[in-house]
This record gives structure tokens, sequence and C-alpha cells, in this order.
């Protein structure tokens, strides 16, 4: 069991346990989901949808220069 604290502005931090079992790095977004036993879990966000995500042949950086300004 992995215990943590909480500080008078309701911050906590991850462990580096919890955070390595779920890949974690700094900036990633990550859900906390109350279980009706008043149990809770964190796991990481699922990324967002990108429409684009399918057409990494689009994602270098001369693609970047050239569509930075749409």
């Amino acid at each position: 069991m992995i215990h943590g604290k909480m500080t008078a502005k309701a911050q906590t931090t991850v462990p580096l346990a919890v955070r390595r079992a779920l890949g974690l790095a700094p900036g990633d977004d990550i859900v906390w989901t109350v279980e009706p036993d008043g149990r809770v879990t964190v796991s990481r966000a699922a990324p967002a949808d990108d429409p684009f995500a399918e057409f990494s042949e689009w994602a270098g950086e001369a693609d970047a220069r050239a569509y930075a300004g749409l």
C-alpha cells in the first residue's frame, strides 16, 4: 500500500511507484474515478481525440513551419 498526504491547498504528490505504474510524465492528465463503494481509482487519461493523429506523415518539422499560420 502506498501512502501520501494532502496539503492545506488540497494538493498531493503522485508517488513515484504510481507514476511509473501509469507511465505518467509532467503535464499528463489523470482521471479520478469515485466508485459506488467509496473507493477512488486514479488512471492516466486517454489522449484527446485528434482527427489528424492518423496522418503522422504530416507531422514533420517542415509541415509545422508551413502550416504554422493557419
